[in-house]
């Protein structure tokens, strides 16, 4: 009878074998933009090079994102581009409705911006009384702390609003507080307020990891030529071969009366495609076969 019960649980994990390994398929990477953090730190430490410490941040942001593979990153030459053509590239001027609004224009379903609130090191003194003699301690100790602003493109929405700050002490006297420079990455890294800075940016990805799943991926129509329906996400973005997309044709905005955020649109299904080759542009795009629907636009929004 255990033979016969073990037999049958052997089955029916088999039979279930292929559904479960779909479910554990690969999320399809989302977009991201991420742009430059002010600084507001209000101190005299730079960064290395001509960088400031906002853009320094930003960088190390994007870095982490591009080497957890979670996500496809847009470059920031063209992300510049476009804040230059839209007059936005002054710091300090990005807001959840500006951050979208680019967001839509690059096809990004995720933007982080935010600042850089503390930077650097700091002197905390403390008086005591030593044979009637006031003698001051001091503790040194290297900060970062971070804004972290993260925005649903295609909403408006802020889906979170976020602090992250970090600490190590030094040594009493060890560093000048008052100013800090860096000759290079190297010599920044092998810092306190280097190795403070980059666990604040750990945490901030951390963060942007937890709620990137409250976006859902969404593609674009590049064109549609000879039955074949080309879409602008590929094997970069973990679609494979086989895989079967809705179509969606965007119809009126939802604007909400009250704030003018838009709040997504009224979009009609046209159709379905299935994915037949998704290398091409290196692995940027895929070309699909039309399963259900016959026209098929620039710009029409390709969902799971």
């Amino acid at each position: 009878m255990k033979l016969f019960i073990r037999f049958l649980l052997f089955v029916l994990f088999a039979a279930f074998l292929p559904t479960f390994a779909s479910a554990q398929k690969t999320a399809h990477k989302k977009r991201v933009a991420v742009f430059m953090f002010d600084d507001k730190s209000d101190s005299n430490f730079g960064w290395y090079g001509s960088k400031s410490v906002g853009e320094g941040v930003s960088d190390m942001i994007v870095t982490e994102l591009v080497q957890s593979g979670l996500y496809r990153v847009i470059e920031r030459e063209q992300l510049n581009s476009l804040l230059r053509e839209q007059d936005l590239g002054a710091s300090g001027i990005v807001t959840p409705e500006s951050a979208a609004k680019i967001g839509q224009l690059l096809g990004v379903e995720i933007a982080v911006f935010g600042a850089v609130s503390e930077f650097g090191y700091k002197r905390d003194e403390t008086g005591v009384r030593v044979r009637g003699t006031r003698v001051g301690v001091g503790k040194q100790s290297a900060v970062a702390g971070i804004d972290l602003r993260l925005v649903n493109t295609a909403t408006g929405e802020i889906l979170l609003a976020e602090n992250v700050r970090e600490t190590k002490n030094a040594l009493s006297g060890s560093v000048d507080v008052k100013q800090v420079s860096f000759k290079n990455q190297k010599d920044f890294d092998q810092s306190l307020v280097g190795k403070v800075t980059r666990e604040a940016v750990e945490k901030v990805v951390q963060l942007v990891n937890n709620h990137s799943d409250r976006v859902a991926w969404e593609a674009k129509v590049i064109t549609s030529q000879a039955g074949k329906v080309y879409i602008n996400s590929g094997s970069l973005d973990g679609v494979e071969v086989g895989e079967v997309f809705k179509v969606y044709r965007k119809g009126q905005a939802l604007v909400d009366p009250d704030t003018g955020l838009e709040l997504g649109s009224i979009d009609q299904e046209i159709g379905s495609i299935r994915v037949e080759d998704n290398t091409i542009g290196d692995g940027k795009a895929a070309a699909c076969a039309i399963v259900s629907g016959s026209v098929f636009e620039k710009g029409d929004v390709v969902k799971e």
